[in-house]
């Protein structure tokens, strides 16, 4: 397995401290280890919401299912995020999508962000699941009167390629609205919620072995020898499949299988979480809504109020992976935490984690199959917004490996992701990627 960061960022060290394990620890989530040979319909690596929605529909088809993570189901991004089940999963304007595709490709690639939240209320509804979900869609908050400007003009965007009204805020309303900062304005979009990623990954994978999915956890696939049928090799045994599915997104090795070779960049995204704050903190600080918010910035902060009154606070950042570079990014997140909300300064964090997203050279996701292997698919790169994107990815490879025809198919997500130059050294570039983004927030 060759991947472009060291060890420590593939293991449990950056998870340590994960605010949703005091809920939902990773013993709830642990499944037993492969410990023999065994034959399939479908392999499927990566046990996070691609895989495991994936797995749920082919099984409910009548398919053999596997499922292999190299820890436990929800260990990657999928048990570590913000929570946030929301539009997104590509880095484009829409310009941009309607250049490439066409006004009906935009069209299709809205309605699919628009499925992809549905499909995830839809399964927590019909499953019975408490995922805390609360938040009536999300509010851009503007970082700079130029960015509130770009909200206005987003704000017609918006109504003509989702079909609703989002509302416009001054930073005034904002203060009454209880989402006080120091912010120019704002625009709420009133589609998707917040939601516990861990509950939803929990009731994913019960989901998805009561419907006969086999699901082993502590098996990494050590090495894949594509084809018909398939053979993936762990420590404990070997699995041979007839088809394959990789949905390993941020977490993803070079070469298994080596189609994946730089076809996509991991990126870190860094967490903290507050204690509860008592009604009396919230009022001081003029933050007192269940709404999920994220600025403006394009090194943005993502936050959010959780039902139990713990504060929710991300970024995007961290080039290095290792213990020390975890402290400094740590630190790092606090000090922008302060500087947004100085009423909480005095607020202890004890929560603190970061995990991958994985982006793609031409900033779409990809579902798909993999053209240069046979009986493969993969789906990956959901640029930060895999709750909701990352499940409806998994329903869209269930229907094509099923050979059913998907309802709704993008084709933005059809396209298989370039290779990003300077191969297994992508990384030398990330550093002025995020420095050219950080000047442009000071605009």
């Amino acid at each position: 397995m060759r991947r472009i960061f060291g060890a420590y960022a593939y293991g449990p060290g950056p998870a340590a401290l994960c605010g949703w394990a005091a809920d939902v620890p990773d013993s709830a989530l642990l499944t037993p280890a492969l410990s023999s040979d065994m034959t399939t319909d479908i392999a499927i690596i990566g046990a996070g919401y691609t895989g495991l929605t994936a797995a749920l529909h082919l099984a409910k088809a009548g398919l053999g299912v596997v499922v292999l993570d190299e820890h436990f189901p929800g260990h990657g991004a999928s048990g570590r995020n913000g929570g946030f089940c929301c539009l997104g999963g590509a880095r484009l304007s829409s310009q941009a999508i309607r250049t490439r595709h066409g006004a009906e490709g935009l069209a299709e690639w809205r309605h699919a962000e628009r499925t992809a939240i549905d499909h995830v209320a839809d399964f927590l509804a019909d499953h019975d699941i408490d995922a805390q979900t609360h938040s009536n869609g999300e509010t851009i908050l503007a970082h700079s009167p130029r960015a509130f400007r770009d909200l206005v003009e987003h704000s017609s965007e918006v109504e003509a390629e989702y079909g609703l009204r989002p509302t416009l805020h001054t930073s005034e309303d904002l203060d009454g609205l209880g989402m006080a900062g120091p912010w120019h304005g704002g625009l709420t979009i009133p589609l998707g919620f917040g939601l516990h990623p861990r509950r939803y990954i929990q009731g994913l994978s019960d989901a998805a072995q009561a419907a006969g999915v086999r699901i082993f956890s502590a098996t990494p696939v050590t090495k894949l020898a594509p084809g018909t049928p398939h053979r993936l090799h762990t420590p404990q045994g070997t699995v041979t499949a007839k088809r394959l599915i990789v949905a390993t997104n941020g977490y993803s090795s070079e070469n298994l299988p080596n189609w994946l070779g730089a076809r996509f960049m991991p990126a870190q995204s860094n967490v903290l979480l507050t204690r509860p704050l008592s009604k009396a903190e919230q009022a001081e600080a003029g933050w007192t809504s269940a709404q999920m918010a994220y600025d403006s910035r394009g090194l943005l902060h993502y936050f959010r109020l959780l039902p139990d009154g713990r504060f929710l606070f991300g970024m995007r950042g961290g080039i290095l992976s290792s213990r020390r570079a975890d402290e400094g990014m740590a630190k790092a997140t606090r000090q922008h935490f302060d500087r947004l909300f100085p009423a909480w300064s005095h607020v202890e964090s004890p929560w603190n984690w970061s995990g991958m997203v994985s982006l793609a050279a031409h900033g779409a996701p990809f579902a798909g199959p993999v053209l240069e292997l046979p009986n493969t698919w993969a789906a990956l790169s959901y640029h930060g917004n895999g709750v909701a994107m990352g499940s409806f990815a998994g329903k869209l490879l269930a229907d094509l490996v099923s050979g059913q025809k998907p309802a709704l198919y993008p084709r933005l997500m059809q396209a298989q992701p370039p290779r990003i130059p300077l191969g297994r050294f992508r990384r030398i570039a990330m550093p002025f990627a995020y420095a050219s983004r950080a000047l442009a927030d000071l605009r």
